[in-house]
């Protein structure tokens, strides 16, 4: 199965509707087996794709790979990289693309990225590799150059000249706009340049309300975009999660979602209200006519597959 999700509508029923899911590498001296637990559980309900975030400035670059290729080899699913422009230069980026690539990777998500703390643009973009446009149209390059073509075997002993096997890239859009915008058509526009970078669909940055994915996406149909836009999802259970993602996104404050979260004294009770609220958005953008819906699991299975059980897009979870 392809990861590129298909630009079609389903018809206001989520049943069966396309799901992928993002994790990321455990921290050092973290044991991998919880990770390929959830890995296991996530791939048994046949999602599109399993992404595999990477650090800022290759923090992370060796772990993610590892990840990688445990899907690869004990999954059916496609594993999919991230690669930051942070800390990279394209040489830098190049050798790490080929080294995904070397492993059989074919699906990359690719991100200008956001400065660690405690720095500036100025420290971590070298100058050649500037922005995500510029990252896809590498990734596409040194993929060519990688393989050329590919061969079919059509008798023992004799292959045949084929046309070689596309990589897939994904690149983010932001519905709320990105921090750093200094006008809304700007992420528009550059959402468009990713486009004609060679990028073949986008995953959205986390949005807390429908209409702020579906406003969107008729903006970026009206300008031209044309390449599917996948929502992004984020199960907030707790007013904890909840501000850290706000400190790290910088969206607004959804205040419907915190005054139920701060309002809730369990723990479990907390768990339902951001499974219920992620299976409603779920719902509403897929009757909207999106393509699927992505989720971000926070290595841990069991609430993203409780969010897609009750949104009705799996029998069970």
């Amino acid at each position: 199965m392809s990861p590129t999700p298909h630009n079609a509508t389903h018809g206001g029923d989520p049943a069966g509707a396309p799901v992928s899911f993002e994790i990321y590498p455990p921290r050092p001296g973290v044991p991998h087996d919880r990770l390929h637990a959830t890995i296991a559980a996530l791939a048994a309900v046949d999602p599109r794709f399993i992404s595999v975030t990477f650090g800022a400035g290759g923090s992370t670059g060796g772990r993610s790979l590892e990840v990688l290729r445990h899907i690869l080899e004990s999954t059916d699913v496609e594993p999919l990289a991230h690669i930051t422009c942070v800390g990279n230069s394209y040489g830098g980026a190049s050798a790490l693309i080929r080294e995904f690539l070397d492993a059989g990777i074919l699906n990359f998500l690719a991100l200008r990225g956001d400065p660690p703390v405690g720095t500036t643009p100025d420290d971590v973009y070298t100058g050649d590799l500037e922005s995500a446009a510029q990252l896809v149209q590498l990734i596409d390059r040194v993929q060519a150059e990688h393989s050329p073509y590919a061969e079919e075997g059509v008798l023992p002993g004799a292959v045949r000249v084929a046309r070689r096997h596309e990589v897939q890239i994904a690149v983010a859009a932001f519905p709320n706009g990105h921090p750093r915008s200094r006008r809304a058509r700007d992420d528009i526009d550059t959402l468009l340049a990713k486009q004609a970078a060679g990028a073949t669909f986008a995953i959205t940055q986390l949005f807390f309300h429908a209409d702020q994915y579906l406003g969107f996406v008729e903006r970026c149909r009206a300008a031209g975009v044309t390449i599917p836009i996948l929502p992004g999802l984020m199960p907030i259970t707790s007013p904890q999660r909840l501000r850290r993602v706000l400190e790290l996104t910088e969206e607004s404050l959804p205040s419907d979602l915190a005054i139920a979260l701060d309002v809730e004294p369990t723990a479990e009770g907390q768990r339902e209200i951001g499974i219920a609220h992620s299976a409603r958005l779920a719902r509403d953008v897929l009757a909207g006519g999106a393509p699927g819906v992505h989720l971000f699991a926070f290595n841990n299975h069991d609430t993203v597959l409780a969010v897609l059980g009750e949104a009705g897009i799996l029998a069970t979870a």
